[in-house]
């Protein structure tokens, strides 16, 4: 019988297996062969495992491997240093299925709010599953305005395979910039792979794109702590800039994500640009509100 922690982890190393060939670990590819990648009882024999006991946990069985078992395993796969904390990551939710998994709702302190009014630069807070938590006037004339869109479509996930908001994918880079949030929703689902609303965005973009299904597949891992973006904003062009990632209080909790510019570069010019534009259009639309106000006091 399998378990969600389980089957997580056994997906992982099947995925990884697969991104193998026996040429690249000095074995002989033999004759034909009906898999991609190397055979279950070719990375069993580099682990040093049985073949029963690594296909026990590739079928997702309930088998709880050792530090040393895991450390073999990522040895034999050629794991980076991200892909090994993915690794012990999975195993250890795998040995604690039953462990009682924080699900409380994620809250924005007031101290990171006040921040973000005063940062000159596009910034949102992002929950566990990449929902867009709240941001700041520079990241609404970026991103366009968050409240145009319910509650449950404001994630960052759902809006990067949503081609009526970014242009069908025109951005250069659009796929490693899809892999760096993918990356960043793997973290969440390792450490609880049954939570609704990972289960709800993970389905749904499933269901409707062939490209998420094909990435999400490759089980690629993202500590995505900083990276590249680049925007197309009709009004000043594409803009590239660098993000960064803060983690905020709780465990796991929101992060606040920076993006901005080279000081100097055409980019930073844009933004600085796009900034002017939007500042130009809430002080036209505040001062409309405010002659609408006053017309109606005269009225009343």
């Amino acid at each position: 019988m399998t378990d969600p922690y389980a089957r997580e982890l056994g997906d992982f190393l099947r995925a990884r297996r697969g991104r193998l060939q026996p040429r690249d670990l000095g074995l002989e590819p033999g004759g034909r062969r009906k898999v991609t990648g190397l055979r279950r009882e070719e990375l069993a024999m580099l682990a040093g495992l049985s073949t029963d006991y690594y296909q026990r946990m590739e079928q997702g069985r309930k088998v709880r491997p050792s530090d040393d078992v895991l450390d073999a395993l990522a040895g034999a796969l050629g794991l980076d240093d991200e892909e090994r904390r993915h690794l012990f990551t999975l195993a250890q939710a795998a040995r604690r299925p039953d462990a009682r998994v924080d699900r409380l709702p994620e809250v924005v302190p007031d101290g990171t709010r006040r921040l973000l009014r005063v940062l000159d630069t596009p910034a949102v807070v992002l929950g566990r599953h990449l929902d867009l938590l709240a941001w700041n006037p520079m990241a609404e004339a970026l991103l366009g305005d968050p409240e145009e869109l319910p509650p449950d479509r404001l994630n960052m996930l759902l809006l990067m395979f949503d081609d009526t908001r970014t242009g069908d994918r025109s951005c250069p880079d659009w796929e490693r910039q899809a892999l760096d949030y993918i990356g960043m929703m793997r973290a969440a689902v390792a450490t609880d792979p049954t939570h609704p609303r990972a289960t709800a965005i993970v389905g749904e973009l499933s269901i409707r794109s062939a490209e998420f299904r094909r990435l999400w597949a490759r089980h690629d891992v993202r500590e995505s702590v900083s990276g590249t973006k680049t925007f197309r904003v009709p009004e000043v062009g594409d803009v590239a800039l660098h993000w960064d990632t803060y983690p905020l209080p709780g465990s796991p909790g929101p992060v606040l994500l920076v993006f901005t510019g080279e000081p100097g570069s055409p980019d930073a010019d844009r933004l600085d640009l796009l900034a002017s534009l939007h500042a130009s259009r809430s002080t036209g639309a505040d001062a409309v509100r405010l002659s609408r106000a006053v017309g109606r006091y005269r009225q009343a």
